[in-house]
């Protein structure tokens, strides 16, 4: 007899366990991931934590962001809002509901937006256009401060009230521009260039330019992260301050700016001597100066009083002056007198050293020596001259004895050919060839007819 199988029965689990079961498996499975999509349903209770659906054409899903998440973003969710979330794939176990644990969220397109800040950044960095030694520093006080913002704005109503408070005697000069949109970029750019030119122009006097705006998400700020208004700033003569959004905002016109600030406000800050600190330091120098000029004081009074007493009564000065003039006088004429007389006693003793030793002799002598070596000159030169006559009638003779011309003159010829080369053998030229014949008076051409 055949014996039927027995199956093992499956265990009983509670809704509980199953719904506990499903989420460990959901959230083993699924790794963080990035959800978009549009909110709907939005609901923030009193315990701080968020609730909303994402949802897209074809289906929806249940999200959850408990405070100490949402509390670190910049942006709050509402109805309607195309969002980008960073999530976790879970299951509410008290309902059976999927859900998506929330740990990020960013506006739908911002993932696109940091993907070219960075591209931006690393470019810009590689130019060397974030290095300090590009840079310039600001100015040891800024008299006059162009603020390049909205004017409708919370950044330029920060700065103003800080200015206000710290230093209320700088002058602001406000360059309205968009701070976000289509157009805001270009309008920045322009602005910064329009108070360079102005600058330049002598039509403003401005110390340094201050581009700010408020915080936001990464689009609304994204006119500051715009490779243009970089440019701008870097071409820029005037120094520039940077300071866009919170101060966990960083932006491309941060990073080439001269100078960073973490707020409009703290730019404000940075940018202004603090009102009570001049006060307080000017009455410290106050205090310092008046101490020295009580010391000064003393020290002329005391001086005063010692020339009060070595002072003398003028008319016994010039007493004793006269009289020390009139002695000083009678001094010089003493000595002109003795001078006189010793210069004309050496005067007439020179007159007889010279009147001895007179030049009148010597030249005389000088004359008589002269005339006799005048006399033996002409006799050398007559005698040179003729021994120098004889010599050339001898050389004459020497030379007429061997010039060839004496030879041509005792019947002799000199032939030469057409070359002008003296023939010496007759087997040096031809019948036809033409001979020059040199005589001791005279030259002949003559023909070869036979040798």
């Amino acid at each position: 007899m055949l014996q039927r199988p027995v199956f093992a029965t499956p265990p009983t689990l509670t809704v509980g366990q199953l719904n506990r079961e499903a989420r460990r498996l959901l959230e083993s499975h699924f790794d963080y991931l990035w959800v978009e999509g549009e909110v709907s349903n939005f609901a923030a209770p009193s315990s701080g934590h968020w609730y909303f659906t994402l949802k897209d054409s074809a289906a929806q899903v249940r999200c959850a962001m408990f405070r100490n998440r949402n509390q670190h973003v910049r942006l709050t969710p509402a109805n309607g809002l195309a969002i980008r979330l960073r999530c976790r794939v879970s299951l509410y176990e008290g309902r059976g509901e999927f859900q998506l644990i929330v740990e990020h969220l960013e506006h739908a397109g911002a993932g696109a937006l940091q993907a070219a800040f960075e591209r931006l950044r690393d470019k810009l960095r590689a130019e060397g256009l974030f290095e300090a030694t590009r840079k310039r520093p600001l100015p040891a006080q800024v008299r006059q401060l162009g603020v390049i913002t909205s004017p409708t704005g919370a950044a330029i109503h920060d700065v103003l009230t800080v200015l206000r408070r710290r230093c209320p005697g700088m002058a602001i000069m406000l360059l309205p521009v968009p701070v976000q949109g289509e157009t805001a970029a270009a309008e920045i750019c322009s602005a910064i260039e329009r108070a360079n030119r102005w600058q330049v122009e002598g039509l403003v006097e401005l110390d340094v330019l201050l581009v700010t705006r408020g915080g936001g998400s990464l689009e609304d700020l994204w006119a500051f992260n715009e490779e243009i208004v970089a440019r701008a700033i870097v071409a820029s003569a005037l120094p520039v301050v940077s300071a866009v959004g919170h101060e966990i905002d960083v932006s491309i016109a941060d990073l080439v700016a001269d100078q960073r600030g973490a707020t409009p406000s703290a730019a404000a800050e940075l940018l202004s001597p603090d009102q009570r600190e001049w006060t307080a330091q000017l009455a410290r120098l106050e205090s310092t100066l008046a101490g020295r000029m009580q010391v000064r004081l003393r020290q002329a009074n005391r001086e005063l009083q010692h020339l009060r007493e070595r002072l003398r009564h003028p008319g016994h000065l010039l007493r004793e002056q006269s009289q020390r003039l009139d002695d000083l006088e009678q001094r010089l004429q003493r000595a002109q007198r003795a001078l006189l007389r010793d210069q004309r006693g050496r005067l007439l003793l020179l007159a007889s050293r010279l009147q001895a030793r007179s030049p009148a002799t010597r030249v005389r002598s000088l004359q008589e020596q002269l005339a006799r070596l005048e006399q033996r000159m002409q006799r050398g030169m007559r005698g040179t001259l003729q021994d120098a006559a004889t010599r050339l009638s001898h050389l004459s003779q020497l030379l007429d004895s061997v010039s060839p011309l004496a030879t041509l003159s005792r019947g002799y010829s000199i032939l030469t050919d057409g070359r002008g080369q003296v023939v010496r053998d007759a087997g040096e030229v031809a019948p036809g060839d033409l001979l020059d014949a040199r005589l001791a008076r005279g030259q002949l051409r003559l023909e070869v007819k036979q040798r």
